[in-house]
């Protein structure tokens, strides 16, 4: 094993410490575990660190959620052969506190006692504690984000610097710094879900993208409207519900768009609309509020994107979009609604079933009927239903009214509930997709993520590459070609439920309202 002279590790100590805020007393380590299984073998220590889980707005509850995945990575950790005693978890609630826990458990491992492990026999996994928004809180904890800072501006006296900026920048000058030590005495460091300016891990986990988020969705409208055998004389209406982070409600002294600079919304649209793009470009897609057109570009997210702070905003940009504020309003047609996030999606259905919109998403080209869907959640066999051809052309409505059939077979079709996607597999929403009023939501596979992680830090462990694992490309971090890990994300319906939900115990059936 590599080994550092004292004085060196000492030094490189004090150099983190000087960035220290004082502390009334250090992290305590975590409360002594259970024996280890005897029949785990010798391998190095493993240092997780994530954030606390956060919140959304509605206190609902998704799956992705931090506290969730901690377990099952000890789990992988153990049978790759790391003693239960050999792993350590620490949650921390805020960068704050990440950067000193991180920090102090850094400088203690560089004066190991004879018992202790050496530093080069330390794997730390980190998932940076960023600062979300309200709206990107939404999609829950594993959501990919940078955080970005500039040394430059710590001791900036520039007045339109905040004070809680300067803190935040230390905080994450404090962060780099102890990882960068970290590595230079020889432990290794793996990212999880975010990266950090001015540091390179040796591997990284990319988790939830804002980009590949928009095009599950997306892909899931396209497949399930048809829109590849759809025609321009009867077009799919199709509405992108984005929900934004905001800046400032201050705008008196800085321009709009300023005000709606939000790297995870636009990165959200551009993956829905690089999709989507073709269908409206040609016609056989349309937007019934008319904020999306053929001329549209992946740079235009915020013609679509709202305040989605709470729900009665949601239900309100819905109504108008709709263009049913009148109480007398017959219906708009509606074939498909992104709501982005099963929060938004929750206050979607809610008001369209307050506007007066029925049936299901399961009635549109239907491949299983409801109690088909029941039966397969239960284990029974499906009931198939045969989809419907669509037809070539709309119907038409009468200029005098002369015709009441056609009239209401307008106001049939336009009636007819829609496609509403979501993402984050929130609990609350589970039974509205066993029931047909929410087509899909996404999630990521913790237990797949978990068994990548553990296997990354084996080989690292092992001082073994990572080129051949699967799901292994290269990102660029810091200017370095680091190995990264992506495990696609999971779409979820009604259809394989059971398989995606159900079977690897992320829920049960009572959760499925079954």
């Amino acid at each position: 094993m590599r080994r550092r002279q004292v004085f060196v590790r000492l030094a490189a100590a004090a150099a983190v410490l000087s960035l220290a805020v004082p502390l009334s007393g250090c992290t305590a380590r975590q409360e002594e575990p259970e024996p280890s299984d005897p029949q785990a073998h010798e391998a190095g220590t493993v240092a997780i660190f994530t954030p606390t889980d956060g919140l959304t707005i509605s206190q609902h509850t998704p799956l992705n959620k931090w506290q969730a995945l901690t377990p099952e990575l000890e789990q992988a950790l153990q049978e790759q052969g790391f003693s239960r005693e050999d792993i350590h978890v620490h949650t921390s609630d805020g960068l704050a506190r990440q950067s000193r826990d991180i920090q102090d458990y850094v400088v203690e491992a560089l004066t190991p006692n004879e018992d202790d492990p050496q530093p080069d026999e330390i794997t730390l996994v980190v998932a940076p504690a960023v600062e979300a928004g309200d709206a990107t809180r939404q999609y829950g904890d594993y959501v990919t984000e940078h955080i970005d800072w500039s040394a430059d501006d710590i001791d900036s006296q520039d007045e339109e610097t905040s004070e809680d900026d300067r803190k935040a920048e230390q905080d994450a000058q404090r962060l780099v710094t102890a990882l960068d030590l970290a590595r230079e005495a020889g432990m290794r460091v793996v990212l999880m879900a975010s990266t950090i300016t001015g540091f390179t891990p040796d591997a990284y986990v990319q988790m939830s993208d804002a980009e590949r988020i928009g095009a599950i969705q997306a892909q899931n409208i396209v497949d399930k409207l048809k829109l590849d055998t759809t025609s321009v004389e009867n077009p799919k209406y199709i509405e992108v519900m984005l929900p934004r982070n905001t800046v400032s409600e201050d705008t008196s002294d800085t321009d709009e768009s300023e005000q709606e600079t939000d790297d995870f919304a636009a990165a959200a649209f551009r993956g829905a609309w690089n999709v989507l793009a073709p269908y409206f470009q040609d016609g056989r897609a349309l937007s019934p509020s008319g904020l999306l057109t053929a001329e549209t570009t992946a740079d235009d997210w915020r013609s679509v994107a709202f305040d989605a702070s709470d729900e009665d905003a949601i239900a309100s940009e819905l109504t108008q979009r709709l263009r049913m504020d009148d109480a007398d309003a017959r219906h708009t047609r509606v074939d498909g609604i992104i709501a982005m996030n099963d929060y938004v999606a929750s206050s979607v259905i809610g008001q369209l079933s307050s506007l007066g919109y029925v049936g299901t998403s399961a009635d549109i080209n239907p491949s299983i009927s409801i109690s088909g869907i029941v039966g397969n959640i239960a284990g029974r066999k499906d009931l198939v239903k045969q989809p419907v051809p669509d037809p070539i052309k709309a119907p038409e409505e009468s200029g005098d009214n002369a015709d009441g059939d056609i009239d209401d077979d307008i106001e049939r079709m336009n009636s007819r509930w829609p496609i509403v996607t979501g993402y984050g597999a929130y609990l609350d929403i589970i039974p509205r997709i066993v029931d047909g009023q929410q087509w899909m939501t996404a999630l990521e596979d913790r237990v797949a993520i978990s068994d990548d992680v553990a296997q990354i830090c084996a080989r690292l462990d092992a001082d073994k590459p990572l080129d051949d694992l699967e799901g292994i490309s290269t990102t660029d971090i810091n200017g370095s070609k680091v190995p990264t890990l992506t495990e696609p994300l999971v779409a979820v319906s009604a259809s394989n439920l059971k398989e995606a939900l159900i079977d690897p115990e992320y829920i049960t059936l009572a959760d499925a309202g079954l």
